[in-house]
């Protein structure tokens, strides 16, 4: 049993650290490809499974000023990468397998599920149109989202969760939406997604926490017809149609209820899909939103291509982690305690 184990975590570790590399390292030439594969109806073909695993975010860092490093300046950026500095410290330290278990502790969180071990957040800034980028945001040129202040939520994060009725529905296993969107984006791990396409659909399912975004195909954008107002989709009602060599989608009518969501139910998103090369797709978004944003603003970001399959996502907290809460605290007050967040230092 114990040579089974050691040969499985050794199996599982290798193809890991195939997947991590193969994801960050896929060549991004400066120039799109003349010609890119078909599909069998003669569009660009976007399907296989791609990932957007980068150190790069959406905003760029306070403390760089360019979008675009030279590779000089990247390998030192990488380098002193939060992600990078995490797991570096973490696998130079010791730990002692006869010492009292974690705390709980905000201090010990790095001995616990969030270690760097299970986590994939990237070790290189992503390759764009050939250049290496410090945001994926490229206008305005801060690199920064020109947000209304107070506008947004999910820009300026989330507040305390006093009721049950407040708990996100990434905790209730429904979706996370940050990879899936408005807008596309990339996390700690999992950046994995897979694009379908067929005459008169497109599917772009993301991996956590299996969110498909099922997007019908009109000839034209003049030809699009929407969903009626009242019906308010995850992820918004998407349509799509070509322009060329490019899949164009645009996004309106986002479920309120999406909080995480980086445009208002009023707001536009348009994005564009074209291949860069046989290893990238080019993403490009356009976010058209007054009532949360002080401007237009644009991004672009790369897909690289992936070798693995897409795996089921098992998100457990909406089955247990979620009536845990709740029973905990009633709990404590039925002992005359106080719930209380985990803060630094208890």
């Amino acid at each position: 049993m114990i040579r089974y184990t050691t040969l499985l975590c050794a199996t599982a570790i290798a193809a890991i650290t195939a997947f991590s590399a193969s994801a960050q390292t896929n060549p991004s030439p400066t120039t799109r490809m003349a010609s890119p594969p078909r599909t069998a109806d003669g569009r660009p073909d976007l399907q296989g499974t791609w990932n957007n695993t980068s150190v790069t975010r959406l905003e760029r860092p306070a403390d760089v000023s360019t979008l675009v490093l030279t590779e000089d300046e990247a390998k030192r950026y990488e380098q002193g990468s939060h992600w990078v500095v995490n797991a570096r410290t973490q696998d130079a330290q010791k730990v002692d397998t006869n010492a009292a278990p974690p705390s709980g502790k905000a201090s010990d969180f790095n001995l616990l599920g969030y270690n760097s071990f299970w986590l994939d957040a990237g070790n290189h800034l992503a390759r764009v149109k050939g250049e290496a980028r410090t945001s994926w945001i490229v206008d305005p040129p801060s690199g920064k989202v020109p947000a209304k202040p107070g506008a947004n939520k999910a820009f300026e994060g989330f507040g305390s969760f006093d009721t049950y009725e407040t708990r996100p529905l990434s905790e209730r296993c429904l979706l996370f939406g940050r990879q899936a969107g408005p807008i596309m984006q990339n996390a700690i791990y999992n950046n994995n997604m897979q694009f379908v396409q067929t005459p008169d659909t497109v599917v772009i399912l993301v991996e956590m926490v299996h969110e498909p975004r099922i997007i019908p195909i009109f000839k034209s954008k003049a030809d699009v017809k929407y969903r009626p107002g009242a019906i308010k989709p995850w992820f918004g009602d998407s349509v799509g149609w070509y322009e060329g060599d490019t899949l164009v989608v645009e996004t309106k009518n986002v479920n309120p209820m999406q909080i995480q969501a980086m445009i208002s139910p009023t707001g536009t998103l348009t994005e564009r899909f074209s291949r860069w090369s046989e290893e990238q797709i080019l993403y490009e978004f356009t976010v058209d939103d007054p009532a949360f944003y002080t401007q237009t603003w644009k991004g672009e970001m790369s897909l690289n291509r992936s070798a693995q399959p897409i795996y089921e996502y098992a998100c457990h907290e909406g089955n247990y982690s979620f009536s845990g809460i709740l029973q905990g605290a009633r709990v404590l007050e039925s002992q005359g305690r106080v719930p209380s967040i985990l803060v630094e230092g208890e």
